[in-house]
């Protein structure tokens, strides 16, 4: 059996959220065929919008409340909601409660890393 913990995970801070690899192509434990992700936004914090040109993804509020945007389509999400994000469809969520929003996503296939963006320990460029 293989594991990797949050603190072990490589990591990305985009709009507030900071994005912690516990998956993907790179790495041990590494998958060909799905990513995960643990992200922790703080209050207010706003992924960018974006899209993945050959993935699905799925997220799992964990904690907190968020505004969900997929294409046209907005939603509010909590503790306990899955939102689908289909192959390509442009995508966001922000943080529109007083806590922590925190979320786990799956993307199959694993999404492509830009050299150089995924960093271990606390310091960001």
């Amino acid at each position: 059996m293989l594991t990797r913990t949050v603190e072990e995970s490589p990591r990305d801070r985009r709009g507030g959220q900071v994005s912690f690899l516990l998956l993907g192509r790179e790495g041990q434990p590494s998958s060909d065929r799905l990513a995960v992700t643990w992200v922790e936004g703080a209050r207010a914090s706003e992924q960018p919008l974006h899209r993945h040109e050959h993935s699905e993804q799925a997220y799992v509020i964990v904690q907190g409340r968020g505004l969900m945007t997929v294409e046209a389509d907005r939603m509010e999400v909590e503790r306990g909601t899955l939102v689908l994000i289909p192959v390509g469809k442009e995508h966001s969520i922000r943080n529109i409660g007083e806590e922590p929003l925190v979320y786990v996503s799956a993307t199959t296939p694993p999404f492509e890393i830009p050299p150089g963006r995924w960093r271990h320990g606390l310091a960001f460029t």
